[in-house]
């Protein structure tokens, strides 16, 4: 009876608390969206096995030394899986809309607002200079590089910036509509774009190359996020490493996912998790993408007080770095509105400068933090 009962303290059931129900119900909560809701399945579904994975009370998780899951984990505290995203992103993107209509790279700018704009915020709500910016930038809707720039800047605070982060990016189709629509008028939203010009081979192989120099130059602390994206993106245009570009875009990406959303949600254990700072981090999180969407729509109606052939204000909203679910809502919200009108190729424009955006903020950011 003794061994009986010495057995049954040593199970994960004896040690049960409520904060670990909490976070396996937020776990099963994040499964049930991706698979019931199919919001951002990919991540989702990977993320909150890991949210209840790691929250079994006496495993061996990510923050025990040696074991398992902490090696798996030291590929997010140590940087290593976002670069390995951005490449697999750089080789599936294509930046002909971007090449073809350059002025709509203002957009994706416009959008990373949101990032400083909930650096200050940060800053008021007691967190210091350096968690600040690792917050920021999940106005973006940026995953990986969210995980980055907290990895190097604020390691303590990646579980909760990484779950925050890729929540609003599932949460896409849900967030951004109504703000789109409340910063539109019913006219602007029908307004019709003409079709890109064909974009060159030629052109094709230099944008990578030279937006790398240039993007390096300007935030040199993101050198390895831009210079994966921007190599992944060589690859698939040169027409000669198609071999790569498709183990980038496919198999690798796949596996990175894997690791990383299992690393990432083992890490929210109920104990380091379940504090005043990850609540903060959620309400400041959704500020960031909300501002960040406003931000892209009304610098996309400001432009177009100076620009005689109009632009659409709804693809603005696309300058987060949600690729290509933003896109989406926007041509989801066209066709609503005039079913003949075709905004996704203009609406990935602004969203994979929203991606180049967002890297060159974290890189602006960690270059001035991180000294």
């Amino acid at each position: 009876m003794t061994e009986f009962v010495n057995f049954v303290q040593t199970t994960g059931l004896a040690q049960l608390q409520w904060n670990y129900v909490v976070m396996i119900s937020i776990g099963l909560f994040f499964i049930y969206l991706g698979i019931a809701k199919n919001y951002e399945p990919l991540l989702l579904i990977p993320i909150g096995f890991g949210i209840v994975l790691g929250n079994f009370p006496g495993t061996r998780g990510v923050y025990n030394d040696g074991s398992v899951m902490n090696l798996i984990y030291f590929g997010v505290k140590s940087g290593i899986y976002p670069p390995l995203i951005f490449l697999g992103i750089g080789a599936m993107t294509d930046f002909s809309t971007l090449i073809a209509n350059p002025k709509l790279i203002l957009l994706g700018a416009a959008a990373q607002f949101g990032i400083f704009a909930t650096f200050i915020g940060s800053l008021l709500l007691g967190f210091n200079v350096a968690e600040a910016g690792s917050i920021g930038i999940i106005g973006g809707a940026d995953g990986p590089t969210s995980i980055f720039l907290s990895s190097q800047l604020a390691p303590h605070l990646v579980g909760p910036i990484a779950i925050a982060a890729y929540s609003y990016m599932a949460l896409v189709p849900v967030i951004q509509p109504p703000i789109i629509k409340l910063f539109t008028t019913k006219k602007e939203r029908i307004i019709r774009m003409k079709t890109p010009r064909l974009v060159s081979k030629k052109e094709k192989i230099l944008f990578p190359i030279i937006g790398a120099i240039v993007t390096i130059l300007i935030a040199p602390g993101a050198s390895v996020l831009l210079g994966m994206l921007f190599m992944g993106n060589l690859l698939k245009e040169s027409g000669v490493t198609e071999r790569l570009a498709k183990t980038a875009r496919n198999a690798l990406i796949d596996i990175v996912t894997i690791l990383l959303g299992l690393a990432v949600g083992a890490s929210t254990q109920a104990d380091v998790f379940l504090k005043i700072d990850s609540i903060k981090i959620f309400a400041l999180g959704a500020f960031s993408f909300c501002i960040a969407t406003a931000a892209g729509v009304l610098f996309a109606k400001f432009m177009n007080i100076f620009l005689k052939e109009k632009i659409n204000p709804m693809i603005g909203a696309s300058g987060v770095s949600a690729v290509p679910d933003s896109s989406r809502v926007v041509q989801h919200l066209g066709k609503k509105y005039d079913k003949n009108n075709y905004l996704l190729m203009h609406a990935m424009a602004p969203n994979v400068a929203g991606v180049i955006g967002s890297a060159v903020a974290a890189g602006v950011l960690l270059g001035i933090l991180g000294n």
